[in-house]
């Protein structure tokens, strides 16, 4: 589907009316239910019960606005870095950014500084060290090798978790909570403030990334064309990989290790919508954030009033799509 001004436009309006749906079915439903009697009253600022106002403004709305963040972060990562890399199977978590972003936490946490932004920048540096290693020893004379992209970073994801492993064995039971907050991944403890800090990343982000959209249409498919139209490949490669480093590191830093979205998302979107980024980027972006709220809400109720880590809801979703991807016919993904 080319994307056309007219396709842009009712595709985003279609997505955002969803969105919007769902934002709200969100706030509704949970261990304790809130009326919709209730709800109508606070979005109107009309009388309401008090315990139901705490509920909806103080606890749930942070944290769907944040799923929402999260989900669309880790969506566009996944658009860039399928593209880039040319690569159905490439996201942060399979490639090991998520986890290398989370041992930088972690480190963070286990050190005890009080530095301002300390947690953030530790996770970046993890997200770019791994970035780095996966490229390097995934690089073959005449280009990166797909094949090799995918196996290292298995390979780093699994010596992080090994070590994240024996972190948790070996720490004190007061760090234990926190660590294990960056292991599963768990929005419960999401505030105004962290859903606008990401809110404002992702939203420069995706300002940076969006210009680039053609360039990614031809870099998806063949570089060398890239290369003989006069684009600067390894620059536009190189910037975009960082800008996905940060994203990883604000979304990992602010919600722990959330892994499949950026698999699951894009590859919706592309089967809906075709490969022209004009469109796919912010259909991903916007569905993103309506894949996480669902998959955040199904966290809070499928064992009510207990409650699933988030990270276990995208899991079970993304292994199979996962192994879906695998075996499906590398040329369909690529036209």
């Amino acid at each position: 589907m080319v994307a056309t001004k007219r396709k842009l436009v009712l595709i985003t309006l279609a997505l955002s009316l969803l969105f919007f749906a769902v934002l709200v079915v969100s706030i509704v439903l949970g261990a304790a239910r809130v009326p919709w009697s209730d709800f109508y009253a606070i979005l109107t600022g009309g009388t309401t019960d008090r315990a139901a106002y705490s509920i909806v403004v103080q606890i749930r709305l942070p944290r769907i606005l944040m799923a929402a963040s999260v989900g669309g972060a880790l969506s566009i990562c996944g658009v860039v870095m399928q593209s880039i890399l040319k690569n159905p199977l490439a996201e942060p978590f399979v490639l090991g950014l998520s986890g290398g972003a989370a041992v930088g936490s972690i480190l963070f946490i286990l050190l005890g500084l009080s530095i301002a932004g300390g947690g953030f920048l530790f996770s970046f540096a993890g997200a770019i060290l791994t970035l780095f290693v996966v490229l390097v020893l995934s690089k073959r004379k005449g280009g990166f090798s797909t094949t090799r992209i995918i196996l290292t970073g298995v390979i780093v994801n699994a010596f992080f978790t090994a070590f994240i492993m024996f972190v948790i064995t070996t720490t004190s039971d007061e760090l234990l909570h926190a660590i294990l907050f960056w292991l599963y991944g768990d929005l419960s403890h999401s505030t105004y403030m962290n859903v606008w800090i990401l809110s404002v990343v992702l939203s420069l982000s995706f300002g940076v990334i969006y210009p680039y959209s053609r360039y990614l249409n031809i870099l998806g498919v063949n570089e060398e064309l890239g290369y003989q139209l006069g684009i600067e490949v390894e620059r536009v490669k190189y910037m975009l990989l960082i800008l996905v480093s940060i994203l990883t590191a604000f979304a990992v830093s602010l919600s722990g290790i959330i892994g499949f979205v950026g698999l699951i998302v894009p590859h919706l979107m592309r089967m809906a919508f075709g490969s022209d980024h004009r469109l796919l980027l912010p259909a991903s972006l916007i569905f993103g954030g309506v894949f996480m709220m669902i998959a955040d809400t199904a966290a809070r109720t499928i064992i009510s009033p207990g409650e699933l880590p988030v990270g276990v809801i995208t899991a079970f979703l993304g292994a199979p799509f996962f192994l879906m991807l695998m075996f499906k016919d590398k040329e369909r993904w690529t036209q």
